[in-house]
């Protein structure tokens, strides 16, 4: 700790001392989107120093994949990022079927691109409702949370669940989409885009919202090498990469993927990618349904032994989350259960980046900068 004396000089001076100021926000304060802590060291008003404490949360879902067969880690999988739970499942049977050499039917593969891409959708739309929300504004989050309903209407159709999908499995998909469900979706999808103008009006033009996060929290290129950070809150600091385009899997090595970008890196850019992004995800949705429709039936999984046993040996998947880079390490002995199975988390290395995004801002910003940071505390701590 530092104390600085600040000395006045003439009739009546007298020695003033100030000292930093340690601020704990959280672990269970609303502005750390529940259970993490941030330690900050306060110079007046100004922030000093930030130290993200995490762990508050840990579930051990890493350990308990070990006492889980391959079926039964995808229900712990979709629940390390909650709003993210189709594109949690894919991670886990992309590995476990990259390990058994498994070609998956071609109307899963195309099925699974174009749930991931609604997920995709539904977890952007929390964040564009709820961030506007923290600094002052109410309105956006109806809207938002209008066009999720409409959304969760089909993604509920098809897997019976609403935010733990459990549509994943290895080898496909657990069940065919419903008789018109692919008509149902298509006009879903039409109308949110179709709306998604009333949130973009409401927020983009709201100058006291500009003015929160215009120049505030900026993020450089080199902080976001340095920690790993990715997704949205990379690409609005100008980094053109998108696993999705760059190393594809699923069927998006056969569709236009428009990766989003802006060159700020601040609290607005990283809002405007979001938004943004729920366009391009809407048309890569519609360009999967209309290759369903011209697909032949056929099954959407593979049959599978009674006891699925991946072979020995190791193998790295990773995705395009909708808040960044998932990874999952994944090392069999040949058991029906993993040896190991290691999460890389995207919003474990997106919080990292803070104690170095803080200092220099001002207490006022750091609720602007904390919520435009897009991460979920599920995703930090497994």
């Amino acid at each position: 700790m530092t104390t600085e004396r600040i000395v006045g000089i003439g009739a009546g001076a007298k020695e003033l001392a100030t000292e930093d100021m340690t601020l704990n926000i959280g672990p269970q304060h609303p502005s750390t989107h529940g259970v993490l802590r941030l330690r900050l060291t306060l110079d007046g008003e100004r922030i000093s120093a930030a130290e993200p404490i995490v762990g508050y949360m840990h579930r051990g879902a890493e350990k308990l994949f070990e006492v889980r067969d391959f079926r039964q880690i995808i229900v712990l999988a979709n629940r390390h990022d909650w709003l993210s739970a189709f594109s949690n499942e894919l991670g886990v049977v992309l590995a476990a079927e990259r390990m058994l050499g498994m070609e998956v039917p071609a109307r899963a593969v195309w099925t699974r691109t174009l749930l991931a891409e609604l997920n995709r959708v539904l977890n952007h739309l929390m964040f564009l409702g709820s961030y506007p929300l923290e600094v002052g504004a109410i309105t956006p989050i109806f809207y938002a949370f209008r066009e999720r309903e409409t959304l969760q209407r089909v993604m509920e159709e098809i897997s019976g669940g609403r935010m733990h999908y459990m549509f994943n499995r290895v080898g496909g998909l657990k069940d065919e989409v419903p008789a018109g469900w692919t008509a149902r979706a298509r006009t879903a999808v039409s109308e949110v885009r179709s709306r998604m103008g009333d949130i973009a009006d409401l927020i983009m033009g709201n100058e006291i919202f500009r003015a929160r996060t215009r120049g505030v929290g900026v993020l450089t290129q080199e902080q976001i090498l340095q920690y790993g950070v990715s997704g949205p809150l990379a690409r609005a600091s100008g980094v053109d990469f998108d696993l999705r385009r760059d190393e594809p899997y699923l069927a998006y090595g056969e569709l236009d993927v428009r990766v989003v970008t802006r060159q700020e890196g601040d609290c607005l850019a990283r809002f405007e990618c979001l938004l943004d992004q729920v366009y391009a995800s809407l048309d890569l949705a519609d360009a999967c349904l209309d290759r369903l429709g011209e697909l032949p039936p056929g099954p959407v999984n593979q049959r599978l032994p009674k006891v699925l046993k991946v072979p020995e040996g190791h193998t790295y998947a990773w995705t395009e989350n909708p808040l960044g880079i998932n990874g999952y390490y994944l090392v069999s002995r040949g058991e029906k259960t993993p040896w190991r199975m290691k999460l890389r988390s995207a919003s474990f290395n997106n919080i990292q980046v803070l104690a170095e995004l803080l200092p220099g801002n001002l207490v006022a910003d750091m609720i602007a900068i904390l919520g435009s940071m897009f991460f979920v505390v599920g995703d930090i701590d497994k």
